[in-house]
């Protein structure tokens, strides 16, 4: 996934630009960049984070940045910002989500002889790049962008910088969120709105579905606006956004305890202690711990001065050797207990299994695991929300190819939490990490405790339910044409 920030001011912007930005860092990926537009023209200052924090790597760059308008981003793989020189002008852009469609928007662009990419990595063409070319097709950076998203299949939110205005532009359906912040003299630009608070600004509004506003100093103009079709990622407050952030008006932390509470009520097994596996696994716990009145505590501690997320290094050795290093146990609290933890999810499975291991080492009577989400049944394809190459990493396409022979047969069956195969994969997913008992969230549940109607979520990964792409938006002929074609 990856996060982005940006900030319009009367005064320089660079300082909030830098702390914003820097509160997107949860987000675990691997690139950090910002570029403010000033007297002098454009700055640009990109690092790759992956095993420092954004703050150490850009700390001696703003000396040399100056300006009131700036844009920063976490980046999945690829370097951002990008400096664009086009007909529109010269431009700045920063972009999150997923181009499912970008071969094919590439070889397009190919055909027309007049485009090349020149930001090639090891993951091929830069997707940000990719959506530059589709903007500078237009007349206006509006159109550019409207078109753009238009073409794109999957998601993508974006910030372009120009010389006189920031434009924000939420992805098609809204999987990922916008939030326009205020204060005296600024306007900014967010994905998690737990940047604003210490920075001093107050959530303005929340930008809808396909919606692209311009920012200054002054204002902020809708450009095009908001589509009537949401589907938001469930998976946001389950586990990537931040406790202090909300999405559509809607806490994190508050929906993590009710998903915890959700959990309690549900459940019929005795324990001495609930806990969380830290720290996304831990507002889940308060709320079963409060719900079923049995005590919290903390089995393991999280070693955080050094030791980085664990599904940030590249290889599955290093991610499960820094998810054992960073979490420290405490034999007292686990010798002779009965357990229950909540945990956000269960994606593969290897790391929790090796939790698992250490506290029966450590002498616990039983271990109970009580994910806050259904089974991740479908990859994810729209956010990049997991390192896994392949659907067969999930523990649950595992479970399901043991008992099947092939781990995409009968999938609705296994994502029906009715259903006999569904309980048959639970329990060859419980042998496999090892657990006493294990029983997920239902996505009722799940539903329920975000607080929005199933019809504006994005559920995919669980039930493989997925929005219509042939919706057309109000668009010019040229992009309405492109889309159909």
């Amino acid at each position: 996934m990856g996060g982005f920030f940006g900030v319009a001011s009367k005064d320089d912007c660079v300082a909030d630009l830098f702390y914003g930005t820097d509160y997107h860092s949860h987000l675990g990926t691997v690139r950090g960049g910002m570029a403010v537009r000033g007297e002098s023209g454009f700055t640009r200052v990109i690092h790759d984070i992956t095993n420092t924090q954004f703050r150490s790597k850009f700390e001696d760059d703003l000396e040399k940045m100056r300006g009131g308008l700036g844009i920063g981003v976490i980046s999945d793989y690829e370097d951002q910002p990008l400096i664009i020189g086009s007909h529109l002008g010269t431009y700045a852009l920063v972009t999150v989500g997923r181009i499912l469609n970008l071969d094919q928007l590439a070889a397009e662009a190919f055909h027309r002889r007049t485009t090349h990419f020149s930001e090639m990595g090891g993951t091929g063409i830069n997707p940000t790049e990719l959506v530059a070319t589709l903007i500078n097709r237009e007349n206006s950076f509006a159109e550019g962008i409207r078109c753009a998203q238009e073409a794109i299949e999957g998601s993508c939110s974006m910030l372009l910088l120009t010389d006189d205005a920031i434009y924000a532009a939420r992805d098609r359906l809204g999987r990922t969120p916008v939030v326009i912040g205020r204060k005296p003299d600024a306007l900014a630009a967010t994905l998690e709105t737990c940047a604003f608070a210490n920075l001093d600004y107050d959530v303005d509004r929340y930008l809808g579905p396909g919606e692209t506003v311009r920012i200054t100093p002054d204002g902020v103009e809708t450009l095009v606006p908001p589509g009537n079709v949401s589907q938001i990622c469930a998976f946001l407050w389950v586990y990537y956004g931040y406790p202090a952030s909300s999405y559509e008006g809607i806490n994190v932390e508050v929906v993590r305890n009710r998903c915890g509470a959700a959990l309690a009520r549900a459940d019929s097994h005795r324990v001495d202690l609930v806990a969380g596996i830290p720290d996304s696994g831990t507002g889940h716990a308060i709320g079963y711990a409060n719900e079923a009145r049995v005590p919290y505590g903390r089995p393991f501690v999280k070693y955080t001065p050094t030791w980085p997320r664990s599904f940030m290094p590249q290889e599955q050795r290093v991610r499960d050797l820094v998810a054992r290093m960073k979490l420290i146990p405490i034999r007292e609290l686990i010798r002779g207990n009965r357990l229950l933890f909540c945990e956000d999810s269960i994606v593969r499975g290897t790391q929790l299994r090796d939790t698992i291991r250490r506290l029966f080492d450590y002498g616990a009577r039983e271990v109970h695991m009580r994910p806050a989400c259904p089974p991740l049944v479908y990859g994810c394809k729209f956010l990049n929300f997991s390192r896994s190459r392949s659907e067969l990493d999930l523990s649950a396409r595992k479970a399901i190819k043991e008992l099947e022979g092939d781990d995409d047969k009968h999938l609705d069956d296994y994502a029906d939490p009715g259903s006999d195969r569904h309980a048959a994969m639970i329990e060859r997913i419980r042998q496999q990490v090892g657990v006493t008992s294990l029983k997920y969230q239902r996505l009722g549940d799940l539903v329920e405790a975000i607080g929005l109607p199933k019809s504006r979520l994005c559920t995919y990964c669980f039930d493989g339910a997925e929005s219509c792409y042939s919706q057309l938006w109000l668009l010019p002929p040229t992009c309405r044409g492109a889309a159909e074609a």
